[in-house]
């Protein structure tokens, strides 16, 4: 199941950050690139919009059925994506500990929505995908661990650039 692979993931991303101080955390690299504050709210938005765009398809009678998608392409960090603005970080400081809660929040609403349903019907809707196309709504729940596994390969360049 897709829950004990996210899990390894987000344990994974906390232990990378434990030494980082709030400075640090927020810090943008000289590069240009995103700071790991940026990477974990780039992440909670992202899982909070796929959570609520699988709730919205469920209640959607008119929601397609799709084929499954070669997902675990989105890990692939040559193909570059530009994040869709809505999932963009701000420049606002935050401590880690208040981003760490976010993200701890935003898979209990993940998880909220995959318990409300059943898999026969995450099966028979789907909803778009930047890249993928219409991706079914079962795909959803992995794919949200492939992309933090995606970031994690980011984070850790950004916080070897500290």
């Amino acid at each position: 199941m897709f829950l004990e692979d996210n899990n390894a993931i987000r344990k994974v991303l906390f232990q990378t950050v434990e030494g980082l101080t709030d400075e640090q955390f927020n810090k943008i690299p000289s590069n240009g690139g995103w700071s790991v504050k940026q990477i974990f709210e780039h992440l909670v938005r992202m899982e909070t919009v796929i959570a609520t765009n699988i709730a919205r398809e469920l209640k959607n009678p008119d929601s397609p059925k799709s084929m499954k998608k070669p997902i675990a392409l989105s890990t692939n960090r040559l193909i570059k994506v530009k994040a869709p603005g809505y999932t963009a970080p701000t420049k606002d400081y935050k401590v880690k500990k208040e981003m760490e809660k976010e993200l701890h929040d935003t898979r209990l609403f993940l998880l909220d929505v995959y318990e409300s349903s059943t898999k026969d019907v995450f099966l028979k809707k789907s909803f778009k995908h930047p890249i993928f196309g219409q991706v079914p709504l079962i795909q959803w729940f992995p794919f949200v661990g492939l992309h933090e596994k995606r970031h994690l390969k980011q984070l850790k360049k950004t916080i070897e650039m500290l």
